[in-house]
């Protein structure tokens, strides 16, 4: 049914005909041109207009239930708007006071305006605007704010709130019962416990901010070098610097024109980045004249995106005036670290206005969904103790001052809603967490927030990181075809051969041709084709892998201080101390498999690049033009001169689907690649162009024209550049593959059949994203994977997601853009379809986005999501997420100390959530519904208000709940219902944690029936069997009630441990030996008689026997789901 209807806008054919014909004229255009129209994807916006009569199909009942072509959601959009009394009842005073706190807190901090900016150089004082200091703060609270924000985080929870306010009432004389001690004792402790962590943590954020903001840095003037303060640098101070603490532009290198940073803490990539200066600053003589020269930079304002930048610099004082571009290759990133050199550059964003701190939210209090759910059930009980007193002082006829008398039994009652609960849960989850990290199979586990255990128990959405989490990040070699001929690691000696004939023969038609005057020069396209041999094909795919990249070799001299710089071909280029650096492992993999077969790159600068063959000769080729990598193009290419030969060639690499429409005609290209890619191989398609020098410089012109827009550029660009890329010839196409993080593919085998849904979110390529979700099983073989396409409008979100409706059981693919797209114009609609896909791989996300995606998915679904990750970039997301896991890495340490969990590989997560968050979650239901039970059962007995004087009960109550049975009710710390192995072994076993049935309400009136029945009995059976020993009444009912109390625990308990019957029999002892000392309460020498003892017993066999027997019946008749392992 569902196929047989049109999912997109009814159209006419004409108008279809004439939006591809906009299309196709503005993907295949040579240039952009004066009068160039915009594309029409842009010209969708004017039709969003009429896109709210065009509702989403996003509902299997609309296929069945109406025949039109558009359908709505079951939750429809368009409701009868409330009014009046009605709108204000139903939700809203709460946006009237929504809105009123936002209105105050934006006139609190209003927030500057971001806007572009002219910075001139070494002039801070010329600065237009005042801009923020470049200092860090990740302090939560400061001196005044410390203690109201700790103690307003704990009393926002009615359980503590309640507790406060039951100890507080005991000041008053009239309200007094019992002791001070027995109310404060317990929620001091907590409070002290509390704030000394907040403290201590609080403390360490300060000195990390400290020793940050006081880092110093060599600043430039007029008259030398200064030492400043990180905190101290402005926008346009002239900083030489090797660890990047601002947004600097690229001015000078002490040695060479370039430099390499490190941003592994900002976009997760360990790789290399190879920055560029300014040419006009670089051909400046000294340092000191960056202060002679009239010379500003315009800046874009500061913006989100790490991978993009447009400006330009300007020098008014030559003639003509100067005008050079500026683009992401001569930026420097705050919190990125010079690998080589020194640099000198001009700082143009500080502060709050970095892309660092812009992309970093602030961290959240996490609170455990098994502490709300506690916190609700409190509500319940409250509600019961306050129709309870309400009954009381009804029997009572409401004498005398009957207010007094109702608060009076509420604070009765009070037990409850037992202060120990929080003092029992947090002595828990401290006990989880030592667990977690003395856990021998997960060495190196930390954790960091102890208040959350239980929500590895809980989990359904994982959200993972790609670069160092799932894979290594090192690339390995491992396919070359040429068409006919396929190459892989066992036959790689063979590339070597035609490699060595290749060059062999090509020094003999060198010196065959020596004897003439002048070398011929080759006249591209103008030979006919002639079917060329193997070695020569091979010959020239790997002198095309060798040239077109991004990589520069570098040489670590060896017992030479400060002097590293190997610049001279005929220096010794040592095979041993020379290692790649390039802004992609998958560059660095396709120079060394190069040099393995034989030719290798020695040299490379900004104009040159020089390469060794296998017979030892250099060869120089001069670079013309490099067009680096985009998300956009999926493509980048390199013109070269051949210095032997003044051949011009431009070579270029891609994605398959960029070159395919770019290469000549060819039949074996798309099955290749479908074949590698179900390898999990990373595919490169390689191709050449040969140019004449006419055909260069016509390009050159165009090109530098394109590069000096200010508005468009990156379109004029690629229009120029798209000019060239027609009609190439197909050299071969490579396969590279990332190593993935040991038992990546179990482990994530093992978390689907968990019931978790794993998204990963990565700063990759889409391509790379792709291939490591086949690779590593996120998708399975079996499944299809549907690619969203780039959107950019409302419109070509709504066709985008009509056509992603259609599929059924695929993986999502989307990157960044097309995400930030969906999510403005249609964020429910998205959101619900993702949820659907068994995978969702985001590409090209920035922090920002990772860490929206989190809420996303925590608003629209109510569900428990897990954020994973090694690296700065992580960090947001493992904030914003209910439990986030940080993994030491590559990438440093910054995830794993924001994380709540630190682990060290990530087949760790596996354990981690299977055996300790399984195990965390169920012990803490069991213990809190406990404790609940422990204070109802003393409540129920003392509705009889002859059974226990009232301060006979503040005393015992006290000793009851901490004494006679906390060990034993701590034990259950200890349980176990089935052993790790078979938790690992069958992780179906999770899914039924997510549905949150171990503490309900369901469950939680259960154990508020055993209490009452319990209660019951321990009250009337003490006043039928001791008529005639009225007086003794307290002693016995209180002495059945420990007995009962310990003989529940046994009865709760699944696994022994060796500890829990050592907690059975200590407090068992502590309360026998404290009989002797309570003569008050207790008579020894009738509790000593036979009669006390078997009527004792028989109200406590009466009381628990019954109990026995319905586990022994349901264990038989409905067994759980552990049941069969356990035994």
């Amino acid at each position: 049914m569902a196929d047989q209807i049109p999912l997109y806008p009814v159209r006419s054919a004409a108008a279809v005909a004439a939006a591809n014909r906009k299309r196709a004229a503005y993907f295949s255009s040579a240039g952009p041109g004066p009068g160039a129209d915009r594309p029409s994807r842009y010209q969708l916006e004017d039709e969003s207009a009429h896109l709210d009569e065009m509702p989403l199909m996003m509902s299997e009942e609309g296929f069945e239930n109406d025949e039109s072509d558009y359908h709505t959601l079951p939750r429809a959009r368009i409701t009868r708007r409330k009014r009046g009394l009605e709108w204000f009842v139903c939700g809203g005073w709460k946006f009237l006071c929504t809105s009123c706190c936002d209105w105050l807190i934006n006139i609190c901090q209003r927030k500057r305006e971001l806007k572009a900016r002219t910075v001139w150089l070494g002039c801070p004082e010329k600065c237009e605007e005042k801009h923020p200091r470049n200092s860090i703060k990740n302090q939560k609270y400061n001196i005044f704010t410390f203690i109201p924000g700790v103690l307003y985080e704990q009393f926002k929870f009615f359980l503590n709130l309640y507790f406060l306010i039951v100890s507080c009432s005991q000041f008053v004389p009239a309200l007094k019962i019992g002791y001070l001690y027995t109310y404060w004792a317990p929620l001091g402790f907590v409070l002290a416990v509390t704030i000394m962590r907040e403290a201590v943590d609080e403390f360490r954020r300060f000195q990390r901010d400290k020793e940050v903001n006081s880092q110093l840095y060599s600043k430039l003037t007029v008259r030398g070098k200064v030492q400043v303060k990180s905190s101290d640098i402005q926008v346009g101070d002239l900083i030489i610097v090797e660890k990047v603490d601002a947004f600097l532009i690229y001015f000078r290198h002490v040695y060479t024109s370039s430099c390499f940073i490190r941003t592994d803490q900002l976009d997760g990539e360990t790789d290399w980045k190879l920055k560029v200066a300014v040419s006009c600053t670089q051909r400046l003589p000294a340092l000191g004249d960056l202060f002679s020269i009239n010379a500003y930079v315009y800046a874009q304002k500061p913006q989100l995106d790490i991978h993009s930048f447009e400006g330009t610099f300007t020098r008014e004082d030559s003639d003509p005036p100067v005008h050079e571009s500026l683009s992401i290759e001569n930026t420097l990133w705050a919190s990125t670290v010079v690998a080589s050199g020194t640099v000198i550059g001009v700082v143009i964003y500080t502060g709050k206005e970095t892309r660092s701190v812009m992309n970093t939210s602030n961290p959240k209090n996490k609170v455990g969904l098994l502490d709300l759910e506690l916190n609700q059930l409190t509500k319940a009980l409250f509600l019961a103790l306050v129709a309870l007193s309400v009954v009381m002082v009804t029997l009572q006829g409401f004498a005398g001052p009957w207010y007094r008398s109702l608060f009076r039994f509420l604070l009765l009652f009070s037990y409850i809603i037992p202060i120990s609960l929080r003092v029992n849960l947090d002595m828990g989850k401290a006990a989880y967490g030592w667990m977690i990290m003395r856990d021998e199979h997960i060495p190196g586990t930390v954790v960091r927030t102890s208040t959350i255990p239980e929500e590895l128990g809980r989990l359904v959405y994982l959200l993972t990181d790609k670069t160092g989490t799932l894979t290594q990040n090192e690339m390995v070699f491992k396919r070359l075809h040429l068409g006919t001929v396929s190459y892989g690691t066992d036959t790689m000696d063979e590339i070597q051969n035609h490699l060595v004939n290749a060059y062999t023969q090509t020094q003999c038609q060198a010196g065959g041709s020596s004897a003439a005057s002048t070398p011929p020069r080759k006249a591209p396209s103008s030979a006919p084709k002639v079917r060329r041999s193997v070695s020569s094909r091979v010959h020239e795919a790997v002198k095309a892998v060798a040239l077109c990249h991004n990589v520069t070799p570098v040489y670590e001299a060896r017992g030479a201080a400060g002097e590293t710089e190997v610049a001279e071909a005929d220096q010794d280029f040592s095979d041993d101390n020379r290692t790649y650096q390039a802004s992609s492992p998958d560059e660095v993999a396709l120079v060394q498999w190069t040099e393995s077969v034989g030719l290798t790159l020695v040299s490379r600068d900004l104009t040159s690049m020089q390469l060794r063959t296998p017979g030892g000769q250099i060869l120089t080729y001069c670079i013309l033009q490099t067009f680096p990598f985009t998300s956009e193009s999926k493509r980048m290419g390199v013109i070269v001169r051949d210095e032997s030969t003044a051949e011009i060639t431009f070579y270029m690499k891609g994605a398959d689907v960029a070159m395919a429409s770019i290469v000549q005609y060819n039949d074996w290209l798309e099955e290749e690649c479908g074949n590698m890619a179900r390898e999990g191989l990373r595919t490169l398609v390689v191709a050449k162009r040969a140019l004449t020098e006419e055909q260069y410089q016509d390009f050159e012109s165009r090109y530098n024209q394109a590069k000096l827009s200010l508005h468009d550029r990156t379109l004029k660009v690629a229009a120029v550049v798209e000019s060239l890329e027609r009609e190439m010839e197909l050299l071969c196409l490579t396969g590279v593959e990332d190593q993935l993080q040991a038992d990546v593919r179990p482990t994530l085998e093992m978390l689907r059949n968990a019931g978790i849904k794993i998204w990963m979110l990565t700063g990759d390529k889409l391509e790379t994203a792709t291939c490591i979700a086949k690779s590593s099983h996120l998708v399975s073989r079996t499944q299809d994977t549907h690619v969203f396409r780039p959107v950019t409008s409302r419109g070509e979100a709504h066709l985008e997601l009509n056509a992603f409706r259609r599929k059924h059981d695929c993986a999502l693919v989307i990157s960044g853009d097309s995400l930030e797209v969906c999510l403005k114009y249609y964020e429910h609609e998205f959101v619900e379809l993702a949820c659907q896909c068994p995978a969702v791989v985001c590409c090209r996300c920035s922090p920002t986005q990772k860490a929206h995606i989190v809420k996303l998915l925590q608003q629209h679904t109510g569900r428990r999501t897990c954020a994973i990750g090694d690296g700065g970039n992580d960090v947001s997301m493992i904030q914003a997420a209910d439990c986030g896991i940080g993994i030491e890495g590559k990438e440093g340490r910054q995830a794993s100390l924001a994380a709540d969990f630190s682990i060290t590989r990530f087949k760790h997560v596996g354990r981690l959530l299977m055996v300790h968050g399984r195990s965390s979650y169920k012990r803490s239901a069991a213990l809190g519904q406990f404790v609940m039970h422990r204070g109802l059962i003393i409540s129920t007995m003392q509705v009889r208000p002859a059974v226990c004087a009232p301060g006979v009960t503040a005393l015992l109550s006290f000793r009851y709940a901490t004494v006679y049975t906390m060990f034993p009710v701590f034990s259950l710390v200890l349980d176990q219902d089935v052993k790790p192995e078979m938790a690992m072994l069958y992780p179906e076993l999770y899914k039924d944690l997510t549905k949150g049935r171990s503490l309900s309400f369901k469950t939680f009136l259960v154990w508020v029936l055993i209490s009452i029945y319990q209660g019951g009995i321990l009250m009337f059976g003490a006043l039928v069997l001791f008529e005639s020993e009225f007086v003794h009444v307290v002693a016995i009912s209180f002495t059945a009630l420990v007995l009962t109390e310990l003989l529940m625990v046994a009865l709760t308990v699944r696994t022994w441990h060796w500890l829990m019957v050592v907690a059975q029999l200590l407090s068992l002892g502590c309360y026998v030996a404290s009989l002797a000392f309570l003569n008050e309460y207790f008579d020894v020498a009738f509790i000593t008689t036979v009669t006390f003892v078997w009527k004792v017993s028989a109200i406590t066999v009466v009381s628990c026997l019954p109990l026995y027997v319905l586990k022994y019946l349901k264990r038989k008749l409905s067994p759980p789901s552990y049941s069969k392992l356990s035994s």
